[in-house]
């Protein structure tokens, strides 16, 4: 069993691990890191999902990591692509960043809407 003994460690993220699998969204103010399998939403300030990491659903974050893969789309403020990740859908962004050896089959969309709405 876990406890938590100061209110920092009452912030830990929520962690789907490798060979885990979930089906059901997925609601965290925090950060939700899969490295096991996702079938559902996520809606989560900060996403990572790593690699061996599969989420097949819709993501809406402030910040995506994809190391891993995505079928589903994405609106998320600020996308990064790492090399090996894999996503079939729309993604949806303010700000993105795409490393090499990417494979992406999805439709990019620059969000024009305004922050603070």
């Amino acid at each position: 069993m876990l406890a938590f003994t100061n209110a920092d460690e009452k912030q830990s993220p929520t962690v789907i691990g490798a060979g885990c699998k979930i089906s059901g969204n997925i609601n965290s103010d925090l950060t939700v890191q899969v490295h096991g399998t996702v079938q559902g939403d996520i809606h989560a300030s900060i996403v990572v999902i790593g690699r061996g990491g599969h989420v097949i659903g819709d993501v809406f974050t402030e910040t995506l990591f994809l190391h891993g893969d995505l079928k589903g789309s994405a609106t998320v403020d600020t996308a990064n692509i790492f090399s090996n990740a894999r996503m079939d859908g729309t993604l949806t962004y303010r700000t993105l960043n795409i490393t090499s050896n990417t494979e992406l089959e999805c439709k990019l969309a620059k969000r024009k809407d305004n922050k603070n709405e």
